[in-house]
């Protein structure tokens, strides 16, 4: 446990990102395989389902440390993060004990999972007692499924290169679904992941490519070039998929490199019609066939999370996967060949089977830049984001290029739906925000100015958009205004207004205001706003109609 968490502490005190790849290096250099099976899970953002309930953390606290239970409280709120306030409180072990993170998890930590809350209690007093404050903070972040560090999948894999030279794009591809949870961390998977030997150690049948991501497009799309260079599509606002048939089998992965085949059983079954030997990319749509466009991301969110799905679901919820390239054809990776090909071997594959759960993405075609972006305004009637621009000749690649420049895939998104709100809530942070408020939830007015009665209706929440100053601008100001507390949320004085802007709009029962919006985030403060002149409920209500009456028409 030791190494680990001193190499958590070398992570969490950097933003250097060669730092940060060079501490991985050393780190997975010198580990035993389980232990830095296990490293390189969490590291990846994998959390096994929580362990224990967080009561269980605090009372084991309280006992160890015999504080009263609102100094504990106050302490708590001083620090704002509870794995770090309880490794402070502690006091010193007794003696050390010189344990793997392997050893710790496999034989202590998931031993804990389902126990009677005695037994968590006592098994956590006996964790903390053979270690020091941060060992302590860095498995309390582990019991609680709480454990987040500064680190991104593409510096993890730079630094498993460069400790066991292997290639980065080979290491990509066998890191897919590694940490989604469905096995557990261990020394031979770890091997077989860094392995140097020219055979894929991740032969799996199932197995998925890793998806080549877009740039945000900023400048005008005019600097790309002659758009004939170009393939153009719609950006589509659903799940990002690969399609895998092989062996007489179909598998479905989610860019979260969750494997959701048995959830959209009718991408599946229209499948079984393709040759072996392909992988397809596309996306995952609620799609009204008759009417040949998507339905809106509420219709699709009624199919994500369900393990089960009934006859009425699968007809009020049909989908479709929108493929748009090729990646595998006839057991052949052909990622390395241009675009423009790929998708001809995709349309050849697709065309054919005229099914409504697995169609082509349709190509966009104008005669120019210009003529694109009159197309790209009528982006919200069609239920979609906005455009994506692809180079023809580029291949398909890894992750998202380190080269702004170069870039072969951009976003044109339109720009998005906003309107004025007011903070009325925040909560820390997490990582190295957690001692700063930084989550934060907006609300309009539940009327115009002149009623008298109208109240502030909270209808979102965001965390990203600000700069690190703006955020300890707003994070000093949340301490000095706070007028409640429930637990680690504070209501403040509902003065500071934002600009929030977000990709979608639509109906919602399960929110007070009747209303949620799509990808919030903020878009800049208003110091210039009074909280008084923030908009309202009927602001929301007609983008909503707006909305809806675009996806009429």
């Amino acid at each position: 446990m030791k190494a680990f968490a001193d190499l958590y502490a070398q992570l969490d005190a950097t933003t250097s990102t060669t730092r940060k790849v060079e501490a991985m290096a050393r780190y997975f250099a010198q580990a035993p395989a389980d232990d830095a099976a296990w490293a390189a899970y969490f590291l990846a953002g994998g959390r096994p389902r929580r362990l224990i309930p967080v009561r269980a953390l605090v009372d084991a606290a309280l006992r160890t440390s015999a504080l009263p239970e609102w100094l504990f409280a106050e302490s708590y709120d001083a620090v704002g993060d509870l794995a770090e306030t309880v490794a402070l409180l502690l006091p010193e072990p007794a003696r050390r004990i010189d344990r793997g993170l392997a050893e710790w998890m496999t034989h202590h930590v998931l031993a804990l999972r389902g126990a009677p809350p005695a037994q968590i209690e006592n098994a956590i007093v006996a964790m903390w007692q053979g270690l020091d404050a941060h060992e302590r903070f860095v498995l309390n972040k582990l019991l609680t499924g709480e454990f987040r560090v500064g680190v991104s999948r593409q510096l993890l894999l730079r630094a498993l290169a460069q400790a066991f030279d292997v290639d980065e794009k080979r290491l990509a591809h066998r890191f897919v679904g590694y940490a989604d949870g469905a096995h557990e961390p261990g020394a031979d998977a770890f091997r077989a992941l860094v392995s140097s030997d020219d055979v894929d150690g991740s032969a799996s049948l199932g197995h998925p490519y890793p998806f080549f991501l877009s740039h945000p497009l900023q400048q005008p799309p005019g600097t790309l070039g002659d758009v004939a260079d170009w393939i153009v599509e719609w950006k589509w606002d659903g799940i990002r998929a690969q399609l895998l048939r092989r062996g007489r089998q179909t598998w479905l992965w989610s860019r979260g490199e969750e494997l959701v085949t048995d959830r959209f059983p009718e991408v599946v079954d229209t499948a079984s019609s393709l040759p072996d030997g392909c992988v397809i990319d596309g996306e995952l749509l609620a799609w009204d066939a008759p009417a040949a466009r998507p339905l809106p991301f509420a219709t699709m969110q009624r199919r994500i999370g369900r393990l089960k799905l009934g006859p009425k679901l699968l007809r009020e919820a049909p989908v479709a996967l929108l493929a748009f390239d090729l990646l595998e054809h006839d057991g052949g990776d052909i990622r390395g060949m241009p675009l423009a090909l790929r998708r001809a071997r995709l349309a050849a594959l697709v065309e054919p089977l005229a099914a409504g759960a697995l169609q082509l993405s349709p190509r966009i075609e104008a005669p120019d830049w210009n003529a694109l972006a009159r197309l790209r305004e009528e982006s919200r009637s069609r239920g979609v984001e906005g455009m994506m621009l692809k180079r023809a000749q580029s291949a398909y690649g890894v992750g998202r290029t380190k080269s702004v420049a170069r870039g072969d895939w951009w976003k044109w998104k339109i720009d998005p739906l906003s309107v004025d709100c007011v903070l009325v809530y925040a909560q820390p942070g997490h990582g190295r925000r957690a001692s700063l408020y930084t989550d934060y939830t907006f609300a309009v007015w539940s009327g115009p100015p002149e009623d008298a009665t109208r109240t502030l209706v909270p209808f979102a929440k965001a965390y990203s958009g600000l700069t690190d100053e703006e955020i300890r601008e707003v994070d000093a100001t949340v301490r000095r205004t706070t007028v409640e507390r429930f637990g680690p949320v504070r209501v403040v004085v509902p003065a500071m207004v934002f600009e929030l802007g977000f990709e979608g709009i639509q109906r919602s029962t399960r929110h007070k205001s009747g209303i949620a919006v799509r990808f919030p985030r903020m878009l800049r403060r208003r110091p210039d706003k009074p909280a008084e002149e923030a908009d309202t409920l009927q602001a929301l209500e007609a983008l909503l109609g707006a909305a809806l009456r675009r996806r009429r028409k």
